[in-house]
């Protein structure tokens, strides 16, 4: 070994020599050889001697220590090291100003010299002090938060300064380290250095024994006192002053010792220095102390000063965050022996207290220190400062202390000793011996005896018999090529997750396997047109899903395959995860398919068990796959393999049976021989590698190529087994997606094997074999992959001339996209003129060999006319070459190949429409089954989205989705079953552009749920089948417009053809009727088909409407438009038709309805053929004429089509009965009375009665079935009967002529009003979704309730106080209907403006109820009758108020189900309609005063404007011409033409108390106004009295739950407290890792990249609270994978402010709660946190 050359210097003489060492020299021998080699070096003793390796920076010279070696300390030669003596002077400093002189050890840290100096001094518990440097560093300048410091921190830094010199906290105490050395810590030997007790422990043991740390303790204790460190009271500072007299004065002497005498700086603190008599009271205390010795007055002195609540505390001034705010404040941390404290900086009272037991763990960064008190506190406490490190080490000095008392106290002897010698015995591999190996088994309990003989069980060979007096020899087992279970390694967490999916899905095979037992059982279904259209519609639908959930199951599968095939530490767990999900749920829904399937097809030949049985035999292949790939089972490759060749045979055998098998076996057979090809090839390759591994030296790259060539076997063997798999569903792209990724892994394993074996060799014969070899494997690999590329492009071409039309059709599209370009658009003619010129060739050929002369004189007529227009555009492209820069060449170039074109397509027999076609029907194929895979993946994923609001959305999305595929299944069955039918073609165009807008809904909510999904494999298949679904979509846009454009306008002929065939299946349906033979379809009820039909009506009277317009205005396109969304409400009204037909018990009713139904198909037929010749005139008076009849009759068709509903026809009986009745009020004389006065009235009241109580019934039952709404409207017709009688005969007795006219003119508007009522009642049982129809209805009952009053208020006579207790008992009752079901708005209060209301109604009724009270007493009628109509009113007021309340909560609601906002308000256009209304029966009424004229003239102007900026707004919004006109001229159409802003409302549990408040408060109101009613006749009744008090009693009750509930139920505070609660979890959980940061020992997220987890946070912080968890979880990730500490703390410090910027966010949110009154002031805040929020995430 080389000799180290080193210069050593002797200090002492200032000699250098330079000594050659050996590099293993131990220190202590280098020593030794010094002092003999050296003379100089010899004097002293030898342990005082070491050697110094000095520095430039004098802090990190070190010794070097005696045991180690020269090479330890990487030395070099010429480096200079010093021979110096060790020991050093130190100068300590005592608190009493002593200053003793002590020898210590320079090489020893802190911690061991203090045992030197304590000893010195005599001090035992050495553990317990430290030293403080006095002349301290000036700190450097620091930030205090993750954001950039302005002049408001320095500020606040500067200020935080003068508090720390104000309190004197141990930040200014610069304690020593005691883990370093003096040097280290730059400690001079001049330097002077302080003694302090550090440590409060076992001070309490402290008393007259030991003077010197009395003493010590004693001074400590003054000094703290004396500069406030410990607060007191002024009679605490005079005492403590007595006994310092005491110790430095001795007895008190009265002469002497008199004010004037003391110093007062030195005895008491500076706030009680000048206060009045102070000297005096301390005198007085130290005369107390009498003849006490000075270590008698030192124990007093600091016995008193323990029992101060601040003594044995050190404290720190640090910053807390407020509570609730972003805002830190000062706060003094305490440590102490027991606790840490939370202390008031200002008064130093305890605040909190955490025993130090509680503390788990806790972390110090440069400007942070976190405690984590585990269980016993929920979150952490974390504080701002800059001496995080010297709380640490208080805390650790503290615990230190604690664990070495009790190991002292818990040893007794070496059996406690944890520091006894240890034993350690080196352990050989040896053979192992398995004492017993058992497996758990399940099974049921057996009953037996268990006096059995002994027998010894080993686990290789069962038991064997017992044998005495020997000893048997030792039971061996040997297993070779597995592993036991026991003695698996753990499984990493991505494995454990693994596991959990496979587990899951697991059960899910084990359902599907049990639902397949049995085959669906439909209801009987009838032999009608519809039923079978129905039948065969579902059994294409069923066939459909199941081949795309086969399809999705191949490609799962060998998804699994490929993910799996590498080693195990590098598999993506998370992607097989998804995988295996994707099998499992496409497994469970595709057994619901099979079953459905099973019912439907013909069981005559086994059908449907054959199938069910291919089913099974999935499931179970799905099975064994699950079992293979399980992380823990140590299953060989080969079962893999095995299972997924199992699935790949089960799905062809499955297919087979729906023959669904699209793939023909030649090409399967090929495609198998193709993949076997490869592998052979690759074999051969294996070989010539395995010749070139014999070769090699080098063992390293001998092992390299062998397991080159084993991985390129296993890929290729892999390969066959992915292509056996997904050979039955290759028309998949997924599985052809598959099998190149397969195709793939084999290309960069030959390549891998290929580089291994060039860095093994240079033979070069042996590397051309293993080359030649590699390039067989590639040719086999690309014939294989061209083999399925021609299969994905649709196999063979359409016609004969297909190749030379693709070419035609590229070209010119070439040209189009070239104009500008003179030299590429000649390029791209001469081309051209080639593919026609060989077209034209095959047409002639073709025409040669034609036997039928008609057709080959159409080919060669064909063939000239793309000869002639091949002639055209050679010469236009010889312009263009001509003249390269003239537009007009490149025009007519343009304008020939555009001829060229199309006389290509007229020559190639349509050819291009029929390839586009081809192409349409491929591609919404598979948007079909990406949205079929999307909706499964959304239902698995449904159980871990922890977003409510985004999983309602999805499941909605995929509602409507579920609609619209099989109408997109029946398009593309339709087109493939009739390829000439130009029906059918557009047909499946239609359909296609239906279904796009829901596809992309599906699409954005999809996306938008991935982040909330917690399961990683869920949101990964989510995810995924976003994306194709998404892309299946792109696809289907392109193409059905390219169809729309090939097929040209022929909407309006499919709309006529598709009405003709409804009215076809209506008749047949009306010959199964008569039959007695037609049968509801499944999933159809009367109650269901009627609101459809109802609802349909207005669709079709709509579409028309626009058709009409559209046909007048000539615009053929919009009418084509027109006429499909006629045709397809027609198709759901003849559905609806059908069904109600099929439904009801009454043949009359069948017959009616399908003949209506009947009468609409041929009348709407006819209208559509009328606007087809309206276009050809568009101005012809004649034809708009014809139009408008035929329009008119078709309406009445479906006016007819609607009464025949039942019920309806019983409410146009009422109407005709009121109708009837009416016209008695039209005689110029009225019938004689025949009753007197008191029997008129008393049979008025009571009828007035029994019609508001029918009125409500018809409100109520316009909510339910048919029946009950024929019975309230029979009956609502019979009470009116009853009424109007009793008018009639009341006006009889009326006297006055005028009066009478009065009366008979209220009984003409009560009569109008039940009209009315009947109508909305009718209108609404129609259509419930209506837009204001429920509110409608109510509104027309109120005007029932308001006109009966009115007539008794003038017609009757009655004692006192009663008319006006009936008129307010009625008006209560009718409004009782607001708090029957609020689904629609009842007005246009906001939620504060409810509570505004009912605050001021309960103040009016307040007055009101005590004012009913108070006239009761006293008599005064006409006040009571006064006041019972502001009660009355005060309760319809709060009854509103309540009911827009509920809704409002119920809107709110998450699980509400949003609708879609059209174009207007369409509640506004009713509103508006109503107000108009009233506003002008007002204007007409001759009795109105001017001012009631001039507010209705300002209503009907301000409702008109309103209603003309609504249409003028919408009509900016739409493309379409005819809908800008069509706006303008009619508001109404627009109304009905828009969706309700909410569809469903599901928050009816948090409407309830509203609800239940509301309805105690009517019916308390009701029986108290009752009782007033009898109170005011007989006011001296006591009970009646008691009675009216309890019902006051109950009603304010009432409004006050009523006012609770509201305010408790504002919309969105149980959401803001949701969330605050999740982002104070989320704060929690970055708290914890960030204290694991801090401590660098934050683990690294293995189950997830880092690119995922950034992705994750990008979509995560889009949205707040919902997605703050996965937020965290991701950025917790992203810091995981940093390498540099600081960065992951600054990473997590930013995350953590963004969390609490958007917690103070959701603070202001929350106390604004959509008031606008508190948010003018919350505003300013919530603005603030966003602005927060979005510079953080910047720089994040």
């Amino acid at each position: 070994m080389v000799a180290l050359s080193l210069k050593i210097c002797v200090c002492q003489c200032n000699l250098v020599k330079t000594m050659q060492f050996e590099p293993s020299t131990a220190v202590y021998d280098a020593c030794r050889i010094i002092r003999e080699r050296v003379p100089e070096a010899q004097t002293g003793q030898a342990s005082d001697y070491g050697l110094f390796l000095s520095d430039e920076d004098l802090r990190k010279g070190i010794w070097l220590e005696s045991g180690r070696t020269l090479d330890y300390y990487m030395l070099r030669n010429g480096d200079i090291i010093e021979y110096k003596k060790k020991q050093r002077p130190l100068k300590i400093k005592m608190l009493d100003g002593a200053v003793k002189t002590i020898m210590v050890d320079d090489s020893k840290t802190v911690g061991e010299l203090l045992v030197t100096i304590c000893s010195r001094i005599g001090i035992t518990n050495y553990e317990e002090y430290s030293l403080i440097q006095e002349v301290m560093e000036e700190k450097k300048e620091d930030g205090t938060g993750t954001l950039k410091k302005d002049r408001t921190l320095l500020r606040d830094e500067r200020k935080m300064e003068k508090l720390k010199a104000k309190l004197h906290t141990d930040d200014d105490l610069n304690w020593l380290d005691h883990s370093r050395t003096f040097r280290e810590q730059g400690v001079e030997e001049t330097e002077t250095l302080l003694l302090r007790r550090k440590f409060f422990y076992s001070d309490q043991n402290v008393d007259s024994r030991d003077p010197v740390q009395l003493n010590l303790l004693y001074v400590q204790a003054r000094d703290d006192i004396l500069n406030g460190s410990h607060p007191v009271s002024f009679d605490k500072a005079c005492e403590f002053a007595g006994i310092q007299a005491q110790i430095q004065f001795g007895p008190h002497i009265e002469h002497k010792h008199k004010p004037g005498f003391l110093d007062l700086k030195e005895f008491l603190p500076k706030e009680y220095i000048k206060q009045r008599g102070n000297e005096k009271k301390i005198f007085q205390d130290h005369k107390n102390c009498g003849e006490m010795t000075e270590i008698e007055a030192k124990v007093k002195y600091v016995k008193l000063a323990r029992s101060l609540r601040t003594y044995g505390v050190s404290f720190f001034l640090v910053k807390e965050k407020m509570k609730s705010k972003n805002k830190l404040v000062p706060r003094l941390l305490g440590i102490t022996k027991e606790s840490v404290m939370r202390v008031e900086e200002k008064t130093k009272d305890v605040v909190q207290e955490w025993p130090l037991t509680t503390v788990k763990r806790w972390a110090a960064s440069p400007k942070s220190f976190t405690l984590d008190f585990g269980e016993y506190q929920e979150s952490y406490y974390s504080v701002q400062t800059t001496e995080g490190e010297q709380i640490s080490q208080l805390i650790a000095g503290y615990i230190d202390i604690i664990l070495k008392k009790k190991q002292s106290k818990d040893r007794f002897g070496l059996e406690g000793d944890e520091e006894s010698t240890m034993l350690e015995e080196s352990v050989s591999p040896k053979k192992s011996t398995i004492l017993q190996q058992q497996f758990n088994r399940v099974g049921r309990v057996e009953h037996g005896s268990v006096a059995l003989p002994g027998v010894i069980r080993s686990g290789s060979i069962g038991a064997e018999s017992l044998s005495m007096g020997t000893m048997p020899s030792a039971q061996q087992q040997v297993i070779m090529g597995q592993m036991h279970r026991g003695h698996m390694p753990p499984l990493s967490s991505a494995q454990q997750a693994l596991m959990g999916t496979i587990n899951t899905s697991m059960q899910a095979v084990q359902q599907a396997q049990a639902d397949l037992g049995e085959v669906d059982n439909l209801p009987p279904l009838g032999q009608d047109m519809a039923s079978k259209v129905w039948i065969q519609n579902k059994v294409d639908e069923s066939k459909h899903e199941i081949h795309s959930q086969v399809d999705a199951i191949t490609a799962g599968t060998a998804s699994v395959v490929n993910l799996t095939a590498g080693d195990p530490t590098d598999t993506d767990y998370t992607a097989v995860g998804c995988a295996i999900t994707t099998i499992s749920s496409n497994l469970t829904e595709m057994s619901k398919g099979v079953k459905l399937l099973a019912a439907l097809i013909e069981d005559d030949t086994g059908g449907s068990n054959d199938l069910m049985g291919a089913a099974r035999n999935l499931a179970g292949a799905v099975s064994d796959l699950l079992k293979a790939v399980e992380p823990a089972s140590g299953e060989p490759r080969q079962t893999v393999l095995s299972a997924a060749g199992s699935i790949g045979q089960a799905s062809g055998d499955l297919l087979l049976q729906i023959g669904e098998n699209e793939s023909d076996e030649r090409f399967q057979e090929v495609l198998m021989i193709l993949a076997k090809a490869v592998a052979n090839a690759a074999a051969m390759m294996v070989l010539k590698a395995k010749n070139v591994a014999q070769v090699a030296d080098d063992t390293v790259l001998q092992n390299r190529v062998i397991a080159a060539a084993t991985q390129c076997a296993l890929s290729t063997s892999q390969l066959v087994a992915c292509a056996k798999v997904v050979s039955p569903t290759i028309s998949s792209p997924v599985c052809q997606e598959q099998l190149i990724e397969a195709g793939k892994l084999v290309d960069r394993s030959v390549e891998g094997c290929v580089q291994a074996c060039l860095s093994a060799t240079v033979d070069g014969e042996m590397l051309k074999q293993v080359s030649s070899a590699a390039s067989v494997v590639g040719q086999a690999l690309g014939d294989l992959l061209e083999h399925v590329c021609h299969y994905a492009s649709h196999g063979e071409p359409i016609g004969r001339y297909d190749q030379a039309t693709d070419t035609i059709m590229t070209v010119t599209e070439s040209i189009f996209s070239s104009m500008g370009d003179a030299g590429e658009m000649v390029r791209q003619a001469r081309v051209l003129a080639q593919a026609t010129s060989d077209l034209v060739n095959a047409m002639r050929s073709d025409a040669e060999v034609e036997v039928d002369v008609d057709n080959s004189k159409k080919l060669l007529a064909a063939a000239k006319l793309l000869a002639d227009a091949t002639a055209r555009m050679v010469e236009a492209a010889k312009g263009a070459a001509a003249y390269p820069e003239n537009e007009d060449q490149q025009q007519r170039l343009r304008e020939a190949a555009e001829g060229l074109r199309v006389a290509t397509n007229a020559a190639a027999q349509n050819a291009i429409k029929k390839k586009l076609i081809n192409r349409l029907e491929n591609a919404a194929k598979q948007a079909a089954a990406a949205a079929t895979q999307t909706i499964a993946a959304s239902q698995n994923a449904a159980t871990s989205n922890k977003n409510t609001a985004a999983h309602q959305q999805l499941v909605q999305s995929c509602k409507a989705m579920a609609d619209h595929i099989p109408r997109l299944v029946q398009g593309v069955r339709g087109s493939q079953a009739q390829p000439e039918d130009l029906t059918t073609q557009l047909a499946l165009i239609t359909t296609s552009q239906n279904f796009l807008q829901p596809g992309s809904k599906m699409v954005t909510s999809a996306k938008s749920s991935v982040p909330t999904v917690m399961d990683q494999a869920a949101a990964m298949q989510l995810g995924q089948c976003a994306k194709n679904l998404a892309t299946s979509l792109a696809e289907l846009r392109t193409v059905a417009q390219k169809a729309h454009e090939a097929c040209g306008p022929m909407e309006i002929h499919s709309a006529l053809t598709a009405v003709q065939t409804l009215k076809t299946e209506l008749q047949d349906a009306k010959m199964a009727a008569i039959d007695m033979q037609l049968k509801p379809l499944p999933g159809e009820s009367m109650e269901q088909c009627a609101r459809d039909l109802g609802s349909t009506s207005k669709s079709v009277g709509s579409s028309m409407a626009q058709l009409l317009t559209c046909a007048a205005q000539g615009n053929e396109h919009y009418t084509g438009l027109a006429a499909r969304e006629t045709a397809q409400a027609l198709k759901t009204l003849a559905q609806a038709a059908r069904g109600v037909a099929a439904s009801t018990t009454n043949p009359q009713v069948a017959a009616s309805m399908l003949d209506s139904a009947c009468d609409v198909m041929e009348g709407s037929a006819m209208l559509i053929h009328e606007a087809k010749q309206a276009l050809v005139s568009p101005g012809d008076a004649e034809s708009q004429q014809r139009l408008a009849q035929v329009a008119k009759s078709v309406s009445h068709s479906l006016n007819n089509c609607v009464n025949c509903l039942p019920g309806q026809k019983d409410v146009d009986m009422a109407l005709r009965s009121i109708g009837e009745a009416s016209k008695k009020l039209l005689g110029e004389t009225l019938p004689p009375s025949t009753r007197s006065f008191q029997e008129a009235q008393s049979e008025l009241n009571q009828t007035a009665a029994d019609l508001n109580q029918s009125a409500g019934d018809v409100v109520h039952a316009s909510r339910g079935s048919s029946t009950q709404l024929a019975d309230a409207s029979g009956k609502f017709s019979e009470d009116f009967d009853e009424f109007l009688d009793a008018g009639i005969e009341m006006a009889g007795h009326t006297q006055v002529k005028d009066e009478q006219i009065q009366v008979i003119g209220n009984l003409k508007n009560i009569s109008m009003a039940s009209s009315k009522l009947l109508l909305a009642a009718k209108s609404l049982s129609v259509d419930p979704g209506a837009a204001n129809a429920k509110n409608l209805l109510a509104a027309a009952a109120r005007a029932v309730t308001e006109s009966i009053n009115q007539l008794i208020t003038l017609a009757t006579q009655q004692a006192p106080g009663q008319k006006e207790c009936d008129n307010a008992l009625r008006e209560l009752e009718a409004v009782k209907g607001m708090l029957a079901n609020p689904n629609e708005p009842v007005s246009n209060l906001s939620y504060f403006h409810c509570i505004e209301s009912v605050m001021e109604n309960s103040k009016v009724l307040g007055e009101s109820m005590a004012g009913i009270s108070q006239n009761c007493k006293t008599g005064d009628v006409p006040a009571f009758g006064g006041c019972v109509g502001l009660a009355s009113k005060a309760l319809c007021g709060l009854t509103e108020a309540a009911g827009q309340a509920s809704y409002l909560v119920g809107v709110s609601d998450p699980n509400s189900q949003a609708g879609h906002q059209g174009l207007v308000d369409a509640i506004q256009f009713a509103r508006a309609n109503q107000a108009i209304q009233m506003a002008c029966q007002n204007l007409v009424d001759p009795d109105s005063s001017p001012s009631q004229v001039l507010s209705s003239a300002t209503i009907v102007a301000k409702h008109t404007s309103a209603l003309c900026n609504a249409c003028r707004l919408a009509s900016s919004k739409t493309a379409n011409p005819t809908a800008k006109r069509h706006f303008v001229q009619s508001a109404k159409e627009v109304a009905n033409s828009t969706a309700n802003l909410v569809k469903t409302i599901k928050g009816s549990a948090a409407q309830e108390p509203i609800l239940q408040s509301a309805r105690s408060m009517l019916d308390s109101s009701t029986h108290l106004l009752k009782t007033a009613r009898s109170l005011v006749i007989n006011p001296k009744d006591p009970p009646t009295w008691s009675v009216l008090a309890g019902h006051s009693r109950t009603v304010s009750d009432s409004i006050k739950g009523l006012i609770t509930a509201i305010r408790d139920k504002a919309p969105g505070q149980r959401e803001c407290d949701y969330s605050i609660d999740n982002i104070n979890r989320c704060i929690r959980n970055i708290e914890q890792a960030s204290l694991a940061a801090v401590s660098q020992n934050l683990a690294s997220r293995d189950d997830i990249s880092l690119e995922v987890m950034i992705v994750n946070e990008t979509l995560h912080v889009t949205q707040l609270a919902g997605y703050f968890e996965p937020l965290i979880r991701a950025s917790v990730g992203v810091a995981s994978k940093l390498q540099d500490h600081q960065q992951q703390m600054t990473f997590l410090d930013q995350t953590k402010t963004l969390a609490e910027s958007a917690l103070q966010m959701i603070y202001a949110a929350k106390e604004g709660g959509g008031n606008p009154k508190v948010w003018n002031n919350m505003g300013d805040r919530a603005k603030i946190s966003c602005h927060n929020i979005f510079l953080i995430y910047v720089s994040i």
